[in-house]
Order: C-alpha cells, then sequence, then structure tokens
C-alpha cells in the first residue's frame, strides 16, 4: 500500500480519560499520529481519505500486559516451531485490537527460557502486516512463593541468592528481551535484587506472594512499580495487615507521582463531549505535606545521624524526639486486574479501582486456547479442556480451567461492575499499561505516538465493539463504509 495520509473526522477521540469531539490525522509513511497544521501549513499536504467516523469512538490500540498463550500456542512450552508460530499469533492477535503486548512466560524451567525468550523481545521493524508488536517477554516466575503458586508447578519454583541465580535461569544474554518480571519479593534475596533490575531497565512486580504489607512496601522502595493480577495468588487482605493490596492505600510523600493521570484538558482548550454512558472524574490522589512539629515545639530534634545535642535541654520539654525521619512513602504501584468474572468478584474490582483508578490496568491472563473455536482441547497433563467462549472447564469435572477472554470483553465487564464510564475503562487497557511499561509513543492519540488505533461502536446500554483495527496508520481489520 502507498504511503497515505488519512484524516478520521466526526469522532469522539480518546483523549486523558474523556471522550472529545475531533479530527485525529495519521500517516502511514511515519506511522505516526501527526499535525493536520503542520502537514498542511508547513508541508503543504491533504489527507489522501477523510473517514467520516458519524459519532464512533476513537481509541489508542489496546496494549496487553498479559497473556499466556493465543491461538493454541503456550509461551511458556518448546516448540520446534515457536518462531513461525509467535508470528502468526500476532497476526490474530491484533484483530482483536490488541496492538502491542508483552507476551508472558508463565514458570518454566531454565532451558524452555533459553529456548524461548530469544523470541519473544521487542520487535522494531514497524510493520503493520505484521500484526502485535511485542514489546517484550513478561517472565511470571519461577521466583514466586510456592504457597501462592497458583497453577504454576511448584517443582520448577526457586529463589533468587544472588544475580548470578537470575543469569542462570533466564540466560545472561536473554535478559536484554524481558520488558518485566513477576516475582515474590519475600522470597530469597529477591527484594536486595530489584534495584539491578530497575537499573536494566527490567519492570519489576510484585506476584504470587505471601509478603506483609512491610515486605510489599520495602519491595516498592526498592524500585517495585507493578502488582500482579491484584487479589490474585497472594496474602488475603487483613484489616491488620492489609498485605500486598494495602499499598494502593497509602499516600505519597513526594509532590507528583508516575502513576498520576496526564494533566486534563481544560474546557477552554478543548470542548467535551461525554459518552452515551457519562464517565464518572477521576480522583487524583493530592499527596499530603510531611507532617512537621507545631511552631509550639520549635526545638531542635535529634541530628538524623543520632548524635548528641551539645546545647541544654529544657526539664520542661518532652522526653521523647525524633531519631531519624521515616523514609519516603513510596507511590502507588500500577496493578492489574482479571475483569473475566472468574477470577474476582465485581465488587472487588469496583474497591480496587476506587482506591487507586489511574494505576488499574485490565488484563486477561488468557490461557493458549485464547483465539480458537469452541471445542474440546486435550491439556498438556492428558486431561481434556472444554472451551465455551471465554470460559474453559475440565471435561471429567466441570472445574473451572482458566479464562479465554479477550481485552474487550475485560473492558466491557469492567465498565459495568464499576460504573467508571467507557472512556475510563478504555484508558485502563491503553494510556495506563503504556505508562507502567514506559512507553512513550503507544496508548495515547498525541501528535508523534504511534498510529495504532481502534474504532468502536458504543451501544445505548454502554457496551462496547470493535469496528476496525489500525497498526501504524494502515488498516489491519475490518473495512472502512
Amino acid at each position: 500500500m502507498s504511503a497515505q495520509i488519512t484524516k478520521f473526522t466526526n469522532g469522539l477521540l480518546l483523549k486523558d480519560g474523556q471522550l472529545e469531539l475531533g479530527d485525529l490525522w495519521v500517516s502511514s509513511d511515519s506511522g505516526k499520529i501527526i499535525s493536520p497544521q503542520s502537514a498542511f501549513y508547513s508541508s503543504g499536504k491533504t489527507p489522501d481519505r477523510v473517514i467520516d467516523l458519524k459519532g464512533k469512538i476513537v481509541s489508542p490500540g489496546f496494549i496487553e500486559v498479559q497473556l499466556n498463550g493465543y491461538n493454541g500456542l503456550d509461551f511458556a512450552k518448546q516448540d520446534p516451531d515457536f518462531d513461525q508460530k509467535f508470528r502468526a499469533v500476532r497476526k490474530e492477535l491484533v484483530k482483536s485490537g490488541v496492538t502491542s503486548f508483552t507476551p508472558t512466560m508463565t514458570s518454566s524451567l531454565p532451558e524452555v527460557y533459553h529456548s524461548n525468550l530469544p523470541h519473544l523481545g521487542r520487535n522494531t521493524s514497524r510493520t503493520a502486516s505484521e500484526g502485535t508488536d511485542c514489546l517484550g517477554a513478561h517472565v511470571e516466575g519461577p521466583f514466586l512463593n510456592p504457597c501462592k503458586n497458583g497453577i504454576h508447578t511448584p517443582e520448577v519454583l526457586r529463589k533468587a541468592e544472588s544475580w548470578s541465580d537470575i543469569e542462570r535461569c533466564y540466560g545472561k544474554d536473554n535478559l536484554r528481551n524481558i520488558k518485566y518480571i513477576t516475582a515474590a519479593p519475600e522470597q530469597g534475596k529477591m527484594t536486595s535484587l530489584i534495584p539491578e533490575f530497575v537499573n536494566r531497565d527490567i519492570i519489576y512486580s510484585t506476584g504470587h506472594s505471601d509478603a506483609t504489607f512491610e515486605q510489599a512496601q520495602e519491595a516498592l522502595r526498592a524500585g517495585a512499580t507493578m502488582v500482579t493480577h491484584m487479589f490474585n495468588a497472594m496474602r488475603p487482605f487483613g484489616h491488620r495487615d492489609p498485605g500486598i493490596f494495602g499499598l494502593l492505600g497509602q499516600t505519597p510523600s513526594r509532590p507528583s507521582t508516575p502513576t498520576q493521570s496526564p494533566k486534563q484538558m481544560s474546557p477552554a482548550q478543548s470542548p467535551v463531549i461525554k459518552s452515551k454512558r457519562p464517565s464518572s472524574p477521576v480522583p487524583h490522589s493530592n499527596p499530603l505535606p510531611r507532617r512537621t512539629l507545631s511552631s509550639a515545639s520549635s526545638r531542635p530534634s535529634t541530628p538524623r545521624d543520632g548524635s548528641r545535642r551539645t546545647s541544654p535541654r529544657s526539664s520542661l520539654s518532652i522526653s521523647t524526639s525524633i531519631n531519624s525521619l521515616p523514609d519516603p512513602v513510596p507511590d502507588p504501584p500500577f496493578f492489574g486486574l482479571i475483569s473475566d468474572g472468574i477470577h474476582l468478584a465485581p465488587p472487588t474490582l469496583k474497591i480496587a479501582y476506587a482506591a487507586h483508578p489511574t494505576g488499574a490496568i485490565l488484563v486477561t491472563d488468557a490461557m493458549p486456547l485464547t483465539g480458537l473455536p469452541d471445542g474440546v482441547y486435550s491439556w498438556t497433563n492428558g486431561e481434556n479442556i472444554i472451551k465455551q467462549g471465554s470460559l474453559l472447564t475440565l471435561e471429567k469435572n466441570g472445574r473451572i480451567a482458566g479464562s479465554a477472554i479477550d481485552l474487550l470483553s475485560c473492558v466491557n465487564n469492567f465498565v459495568s461492575w464499576t460504573g467508571c464510564g467507557v472512556a475510563e475503562g478504555l484508558r485502563a487497557v491503553t494510556d495506563t499499561p503504556a505508562r507502567m511499561l514506559g512507553e512513550s509513543r503507544k496508548g495515547r492519540l498525541d501528535i508523534g505516538c504511534d498510529g495504532d488505533l481502534c474504532i468502536l461502536e458504543e451501544d445505548a446500554d454502554g457496551k462496547l465493539s470493535l469496528e476496525q483495527v489500525w497498526k501504524y496508520g494502515e488498516l489491519v481489520h475490518g473495512q472502512v463504509a
């Protein structure tokens, strides 16, 4: 296809958690969203085609940060044709609206990581026909707590006592292909290793963990910024020890937080058109200033190094003093939520979202049967699994065997169960995961961002359906009317 400039007009653009009526210009030459003023006035360019969306929603392409397999391919199983099948997965996955993802490898033996991770690194070709972009692998394990293993095979779990244990497990050269890791910080010396992951641009996510609230805070202070599938495979919430979930209830010490949403546009800057199903405003946390002594207690406190005062002390002064200031409270982390109706009850989703709305990321955590037609499939342990829509059950006893839900269905469920509104539901699969992953050109409709788009229709009940998918400014799924 020759390079084209496409103008989308009369659409509701998802920006900063709101739906705004406006136009969007995308170039398939650069693969990016472009400025119409710059294109027209500076370069004399006009659109090669104009698409009237007639009020449909334009969302950035969805970002999936936890997907265990697709179309029959398990990302954590060795396969002589893995690379070929993975390329086929990317071409199929984009049809669901997922334009970027981090394929998840569940806990495996080192030889499996050494075999598969070379194929799961970031692709840099920027070719629309290749389908969904791989942003790098998500390794979920094997450094997990055995008492919170979930479906992970206990025999392959291990502890890391040094960085060499990390390199032996994944392969030293394969670390560059890892985007983020899920690990239990309380196991072995993992908390002390978190800064090394951060130094190597590997995001650390706490998960499959029995960490107390204090241990979870230590992980955040060390550099953790994400929690994998909140509530699932972790210590239950307690009113005296809230565990990992308690991280969402703390107020950061610093005046700004990386998990805050971008600055909202004022009404004077751009008119805001609400969706048919109104989006409720998102409460933004305003960090409180650190508590200080009152003027009535203005006497000098003990120096932070614990040395004694040389000046006399009044006998009327209160005997207690501050020996050291507490460490700054870390920012609340991003956190994954599985809104498939299986992993979490709707009220649980609502509570977590209300605690920290700008950190919520919707994930499917879907199994490799996702994308396949309904039917009976043999599983790796010799059992048969029945696939009925997004539900997977064991043939022998009907027990739940995971989910095969797609990300848009998670959005629809989330909007319905939390009442957050369509715009906020979509932000949880676009801008928020992009910020968590540090992807500056994904997840937004700003000028210079990648031209990855989903065109969505919203019905009278607020349910979304996918009409078109665009990748780097080219139509890759659906039809233009």
